[in-house]
């Protein structure tokens, strides 16, 4: 299976519509990355878990 690495995904900035934080996780290789629409992006994690919980720590924030 072939996974398009973030280089390759079309970037598009953060609408003003767009309320509050909607963040994702995205795996490059062995590594998972947490990512929102506001443009925040989380350290490169091995673990998908800690990836996820950097995601849900920054929608808890302020």
């Amino acid at each position: 299976m072939y996974v398009q690495h973030t280089d390759e995904v079309p970037q598009t900035p953060p609408t003003p519509a767009s309320s509050g934080h909607e963040p994702t996780t995205v795996e490059r290789g062995s590594f998972c990355t947490a990512r929102c629409n506001c443009g925040w992006s989380g350290p490169a994690r091995r673990s998908r878990d800690r990836a996820r919980t950097d995601a849900a720590e920054h929608s808890a924030a302020p």
